[in-house]
């Protein structure tokens, strides 16, 4: 099923769009991560860890501020016309991220990196409150699946290119990206709004109604807090990739690309896997063991690189880690845990889409966004302080692996409503 959606004008521009948007966000991310830790402040890997994860939360703020007034706006309007406006605002963003990235600018970056998250705060209740009108419910959870996995690996082909273009070539590609999302975006066919929300533009005021709605449902507050855990977990992890590779490891920034890529694969085909494994089905009947997997493979990720040896004086590239048999774990461990990740995900996401009303299911989205970007804010502001404190990147990730076994008890608590409901 999921090739004949690809094809069709219905699904594929939309799917195309939002590929060519996290691709964008991701590669201009990393290029930026990278001449930081790389350039900026090659000397200081502190320094370094420490302004990326306040990165993190810059991207992220967006959300918290104006996720409210995206869900509004997109209940409002057609979705097709929103997707146009906002992916020609991104031509100018990129703009001026070629520019930053060209000159070096740190502040100017972050202020890129602010501009690119408020682009994402508009467009994100849109891709999946879209779905289920151009979708037959039959299709949805491979829409979604397709998505998710799209999505993922628009995140692995980003980084990997900004970890090794030059600045200088980023620049200008960026823009060239952001062109061929306004392109495909033009395509996405008409989708009018069920109704028309009244917007409410005191931004505060109706962020927290927005998330009180939401969070009042058992089934939908609980897939909340769900996905925002996710997404606070992938946060932390994937902006602590690099340091963890060059200070913990040993790595260049090639192997740092590697386990960027390892975990982008990973959540793409634990995404499509859950998918074809429930058939069409909305459940979340395999999300609870998803969580414990992984959490296993982020403690024995921990042993791992405690295990590994550093015997280098100078930072290896991919083939030099790969010959150390202490590699392997590290990298299956890094695996099994994404694909875990990817099957956890994307019912979730799905019973957002179908458990709410058509008419406000893009301020759904947007509460989601709200809560998730909180809650990851939270992960990166955390991470910064863990940091500042003198615990090791390692220690985090592990502090984080164990305090995901808690969420196994509203996913367990959404099983049980929907087999009452005769819907698991």
């Amino acid at each position: 099923m999921g090739i004949p959606l690809l094809a069709a004008r219905r699904f594929g521009p939309l799917f195309a769009t939002q590929f060519l948007g996290a691709f964008n966000d991701n590669f201009y991310k990393t290029a930026m991560l990278f001449l930081i830790t790389y350039t900026l402040l090659a000397g200081d890997t502190a320094a370094s860890a420490q302004i990326v994860t306040v990165a993190a939360g810059v991207f992220i703020l967006p959300f918290v501020l104006f996720s409210a007034l995206a869900g509004q706006i997109a209940d409002s309007v057609d979705k097709a016309r929103l997707v146009r406006i906002i992916k020609a605002a991104e031509i100018g963003i990129m703009l001026v991220g070629a520019a930053a990235l060209t000159w070096g600018s740190v502040p100017l970056m972050m202020l890129v990196l602010f501009s690119m998250g408020l682009h994402s705060t508009f467009f994100g209740p849109i891709k999946y409150a879209i779905l289920p009108q151009h979708l037959a419910p039959r299709e949805l959870l491979t829409g979604t699946g397709l998505v998710e996995a799209g999505t993922f690996i628009a995140i692995l082909t980003g980084q990997v290119a900004g970890g090794l273009l030059a600045p200088q070539v980023s620049a200008w590609a960026i823009v060239a990206v952001a062109v061929l999302g306004y392109v495909s975006g033009r395509q996405v066919p008409a989708a009018p709004p069920p109704g028309r929300a009244r917007i409410e533009w005191n931004i505060l005021a109706s962020s927290l109604r927005i998330t009180r709605e939401v969070t009042r449902d058992p089934q939908l507050g609980r897939a909340v807090l769900a996905v925002s855990w996710f997404w606070s977990v992938g946060a932390v992890f994937t902006s602590l990739f690099v340091p963890l590779v060059k200070g913990d490891l040993g790595g260049a920034e090639t192997v740092a690309t590697l386990f960027l890529t390892i975990f982008s694969v990973g959540v793409a085909a634990g995404s499509l896997v859950v998918a074809r494994l429930l058939k069409g089905a909305v459940s979340v009947r395999y999300a609870p063991a998803s969580a414990v997997l992984m959490t296993a493979f982020i403690a024995d990720l921990y042993f791992a690189i405690r295990a590994f040896d550093v015997p280098h004086a100078e930072l290896i590239g991919v083939g030099a880690f790969l010959s150390d048999p202490g590699s392997w774990r590290i990298v299956l461990d890094l695996f099994g845990l994404s694909v875990a990740a990817g099957a956890f995900i994307v019912p979730l996401y799905a019973l957002l889409q179908t458990a709410s009303d058509p008419s406000a299911r893009a301020r759904t989205i947007a509460a989601n966004n709200i809560i998730n970007s909180g809650f990851m804010v939270a992960a990166a502001l955390g991470s910064g302080v863990l940091l500042k404190a003198g615990l090791d990147v390692p220690q985090i990730l592990l502090a984080v692996g164990l305090a995901n076994l808690l969420i196994v008890i509203p996913c367990l608590r959404i099983h049980r409503i929907q087999r009452a409901h005769g819907t698991a």
